[in-house]
């Protein structure tokens, strides 16, 4: 039988960025190949609450959250549409994974060797954030061969205040709130995508695509960081602000990236009232 290979599609997001030096308008546009993606991000792209990922500290913490997201999803599919023994379904709310897996997927198999230690500060320490932060309660079991740990068995449960919020369905004061602050976040968004800043912060490696696509961050931008860019640019001009953000740039760490709309504004904050003093 002869080999026919396979097909593999690459898909550059924004293949155009243009502006020019006379005015503030900043034209991007998408790959029309991405635009189903976009239109409808809810149903296309994996499911996590980023609000919820945002409160995590640790990357532990943000990988198991993610892989008990993963098999919470599952559950839930499968309890509404069918298609698995009850037992199967019952099996991705109690997901098992061997210690080795676990170490592999967090990165630790050459950390922690001492298995009191992983525990500690891989298992115990990210459940605590992910019982803290996120809508999820997680319990586990430990799985023992011979005398050895095997592996590990989580128990999920949603918070109950995560389902409270279901009779506002027919709530019609909370629909059109809701309405409201979707049509408020579109309207951000879009001014977002037009402000010189959103340029700005492309240039200095502070935003990419993935960043464009989401429409909480670009408009948390527009609602809480630019305001702020616009005072320094009042008192240092836009080279103040293009100084800035370079320095920015320079001091990021990984971590900011997971919510670049709070580093940003934690950044300006800090930086505004010295520019004020120095100028009094």
């Amino acid at each position: 039988v002869k080999d026919k290979g396979y097909e593999m599609t690459s898909i550059v997001p924004i293949p155009t960025v243009k502006w020019n030096s006379y005015n503030d308008d900043v034209m991007i546009r998408f790959n029309q190949d991405i635009m189903p993606y976009l239109i409808e991000l809810r149903q296309n792209f994996t499911k996590y609450t980023l609000s919820e990922i945002m409160e995590l500290n640790s990357k532990y913490s943000i990988i198991l959250y993610k892989w008990l997201s993963m098999n919470y999803n599952q559950y839930e599919h499968y309890s509404n549409k069918g298609g698995r023994r009850a037992e199967q379904v019952e099996s991705y709310r109690n997901p098992s994974i061997s210690v080795k897996e676990l170490r592999t997927i967090t990165d630790t198999v050459n950390e922690y060797k001492e298995t009191y230690h992983f525990f500690r500060y891989i298992v115990e320490n990210s459940l605590k954030e992910i019982n803290a932060h996120t809508s999820f309660n997680v319990s586990y079991e430990k799985i023992k061969k011979g005398r050895s740990i095997d592996s590990i068995v989580f128990h999920i449960e949603k918070k109950r205040k995560a389902d409270d919020n279901s009779y506002k369905l027919e709530d019609q004061a909370y629909i059109e709130g809701k309405k409201a602050k979707e049509e408020t976040e579109k309207d951000l968004y879009t001014e977002s995508m037009q402000s010189p800043y959103t340029k700005l912060l492309s240039e200095n490696m502070l935003l990419f695509p993935n960043d464009f696509m989401d429409i909480k961050t670009m408009a948390g931008l527009q609602k809480n960081v630019y305001p702020l860019y616009d005072e320094l640019k009042a008192l240092r001009g836009l080279n103040g602000v293009k100084g800035h953000l370079s320095y920015v740039s320079s001091k990021q760490e990984a971590y900011s990236k997971r919510n670049i709309a709070k580093y940003l504004k934690k950044a300006i904050e800090h930086y505004l009232p010295t520019v004020k003093r120095q100028d009094l």
